[in-house]
């Protein structure tokens, strides 16, 4: 056979060869190309830090990858919540938002407001507090609303930052009580500090960041902002019931950048699932003082709006809401 007749069978063969190196070169799927990283907004040992790492140990046994958790702190949420918006939408940075991304929207620290993420689903839900130092002469909200009224501005009241959730809950219930306090924001990592050091008088915070001084008995908790009795504090009794109709919830969850495809985003909302629900989470959440509240993406979003609203009016009426 003459050599020229070998010419388009070799052509074939590199043509299929270069036309079939794309589709090999193509990025491997979800989660196999890498480590996924999950933007926690507060610093080192805050309640948001404590939970996502909790949540890190579940996600990378059901999804078979890294996970990688990352704090990127500062203005209220503000900073971890750009860089996510930020990133490629692939799956593979999450951030663990909260609250906070209508707060810090609403307080003006962030241009863009939840629209810029897709949500993935709620993981768990937190129970704001009011504590203060055990050795304290405040025995109950009661108290502390007296004292506040009988001298205004002069009990202090540490939270996490202005325009942080423990901020807005914190000026929401003073404004109900009918009290004047003074606010007093701090970097997240140093509020419990300020309490124990004796520089605030009292804390509205979350559970998870005290869990170790509620233990040891170093704070004393005072009242629960929530509609009802968190389960896990079944002995503290709620601003509602001690007469301030001041409840304000936290949760936290998993969010993605807009456009990030939906097979990516159900893979990761399954992994939570199997995570939120399993009895080592649950047990690990109970001694955080959190708890487990998973909803998938298409409610987590619809909670998101609704409450991003509902923010917006409580900010306006507390004089937090920057003004257009």
């Amino acid at each position: 056979m003459k050599p020229w007749v070998h010419w388009p069978v070799v052509f074939c063969v590199a043509a299929a060869f270069l036309l079939g190196a794309p589709a090999r070169a193509q990025e491997a799927p979800f989660p196999q190309k890498g480590a996924v990283e999950i933007t926690v907004l507060f610093p080192a040992g805050t309640s948001a830090d404590v939970t996502a790492r909790l949540l890190a140990e579940g996600l990378a046994k059901h999804l078979g990858a890294g996970i990688l958790v990352v704090n990127r702190p500062g203005a209220g949420g503000a900073i971890g919540y750009k860089y996510v918006a930020a990133q490629k939408p692939d799956g593979y940075s999450l951030v663990w938002n909260s609250n906070s991304v209508s707060t810090t929207y609403h307080s003006g620290m962030m241009p863009f407001d939840y629209r810029a993420f897709d949500p993935v689903a709620r993981v768990l839900s937190e129970t704001p507090i009011v504590v203060v130092r055990s050795e304290a002469k405040w025995k109950t909200l009661a108290d502390l609303i007296a004292d506040a009224k009988a001298r205004p501005k002069r009990i202090s009241v540490g939270n996490s930052g202005v325009g942080s959730h423990t901020h807005i809950a914190a000026v929401a219930l003073f404004k109900a009580a009918g009290a004047e306090v003074t606010d007093v924001p701090f970097a997240a990592a140093q509020v419990v500090p300020s309490l124990i050091g004796g520089h605030v008088d009292a804390l509205v915070q979350l559970p998870a960041a005290l869990a170790a001084y509620i233990k040891s008995g170093s704070v004393r908790v005072l009242a629960a902002l929530a509609q009802k009795r968190d389960p896990l504090l079944p002995d503290v009794p709620t601003a509602a019931e001690q007469g301030v109709d001041a409840s304000l919830e936290a949760w936290r969850g998993i969010a993605v950048p807009k456009g990030t495809p939906k097979p990516v985003i159900a893979a990761i909302e399954a992994a939570i699932r199997k995570t939120a629900e399993s009895p080592e989470f649950a047990r690990a959440s109970e001694r955080l003082g959190v708890r487990p509240a998973f909803l998938p993406a298409d409610e987590f979003g619809e909670l998101i709006a609704n409450e991003d609203a509902a923010l917006a009016r409580l900010m306006q009426a507390i004089g937090l809401k920057k003004q257009p």
